[in-house]
């Protein structure tokens, strides 16, 4: 008996499985650059100007990153840039940066005109945006207005991740309105594909390199259990769903997808909470008045189930999951495991996606 362990929080969790119940496992791919030719992309920011790193995303590649930025300014006897980041993952960050000389702040909303701003994030898929990038980023955090805009420019009412979608052009425009800079990072399980720098209207164009290295063509399939593969992919249920949007085209009509997501920050939406607690109709997605954060991942959510079955092992109550929600909870992967053996008969097989964030399957 195989065992496959897979990304769960901040920890893994081993899925024992019979070999001739395993279609076959998926994992993220792509060429690993060299630590020289990560400062080899790195070497055209001006690091003598005022700069002030903003880190939207705490993941190893984007700690390897910044670190490759500071080994820049040792070489070259410059200061190393502030780090900023939200107050709630101000902790992570000094545990990512242990080094006395690198300053860590608190990272202010009302900054977003400073131009000295460096935004760092790790590009994902979208199923609203196509990608996810610095750009969308901000979008959802600072243009709030224009979010509603990019929610009506959807591609109907299923998600459509690495897809080019006109909502996509809203963020750009947005952030066009800035003088600020970024920092796009491609990485896979073992480490960074690419690296861009630049505005975040331009470091978009990134999103080529990511797709080239992410199509997986594996038909279609009845089980699928998916792993996200990087703890910031399921702190929550909303930033969960991604990597369930990225393998939703490979699941056979009345299958069953299963998520591992330990969600500990919740459900991560204010969508999604007015749904769980009766405060949001159904109705009101297909055309709403005002954009709620969220409110896209409840629309393919509902979308989806009437496609295929959707599990779920988390610490989420089953209050949310089961009741509300209308997903099959699993309190771990021993019980998923036999929910299938047992509903879809002991020589089922399945296919294991270990890096959901980070793969895209047609």
């Amino acid at each position: 008996m195989p065992e496959i362990w897979l990304s769960y929080g901040a920890t893994e969790v081993v899925l024992d499985i019979k070999a001739e119940n395993l279609e076959r496992q998926i994992g993220s791919e792509g060429k690993n650059l060299s630590d020289p030719e990560i400062a080899s992309k790195l070497e055209s920011i001006d690091l003598t100007k005022p700069t002030e790193i903003v880190i939207l995303e705490s993941t190893k590649a984007v700690q390897k990153t910044i670190l490759s930025l500071f080994e820049i300014c040792t070489k070259k006897s410059i200061p190393k840039p502030r780090i900023l980041v939200d107050k709630s993952n101000l902790h992570l960050a000094k545990n990512m940066f242990s080094d006395p000389s690198i300053t860590i702040s608190e990272f202010d909303n009302s900054q977003l005109t400073n131009a000295n701003l460096m935004f760092v994030g790790e590009m994902g898929f979208d199923g609203l945006f196509g990608y996810d990038t610095v750009a969308t980023k901000l979008l959802r955090r600072f243009g709030k207005d224009q979010m509603l805009e990019a929610y009506e420019k959807r591609n109907g009412n299923i998600p459509h991740p690495g897809e080019d979608i006109a909502s996509i052009e809203i963020a750009k425009k947005f952030t066009d309105g800035f003088d600020i800079s970024a920092l796009e990072i491609v990485a896979n399980s073992s480490g960074i594909v690419d690296v861009s720098a630049g505005h975040p209207s331009s470091t978009i164009t990134l999103s080529k390199s990511m797709s080239s290295m992410t199509i997986n063509e594996i038909g279609k399939h009845r089980i699928l259990f998916i792993s996200t593969g990087k703890e910031t992919s399921n702190e929550t249920l909303n930033k969960s769903l991604s990597s369930l949007w990225n393998c939703a085209n490979v699941v056979k009509e009345e299958g069953l997808a299963i998520l591992l997501a330990e969600c500990k920050n919740g459900l991560g939406s204010e969508s999604l909470l007015q749904y769980a607690e009766g405060r949001m109709s159904l109705d009101r997605l297909k055309s709403p008045a005002k954009y709620i954060d969220g409110m896209e991942n409840l629309l393919f959510l509902t979308e989806i189930q009437k496609q295929f079955k959707i599990g779920l092992v988390s610490i989420l109550p089953q209050y949310y999951v089961k009741d509300k929600l209308s997903l099959i909870a699993f309190e771990g992967t021993k019980e998923s495991m036999e929910y299938v053996l047992k509903t879809y008969g002991e020589r089922q097989k399945a296919v294991i996606v270990s890096d959901g964030s980070r793969v895209l399957l047609r």
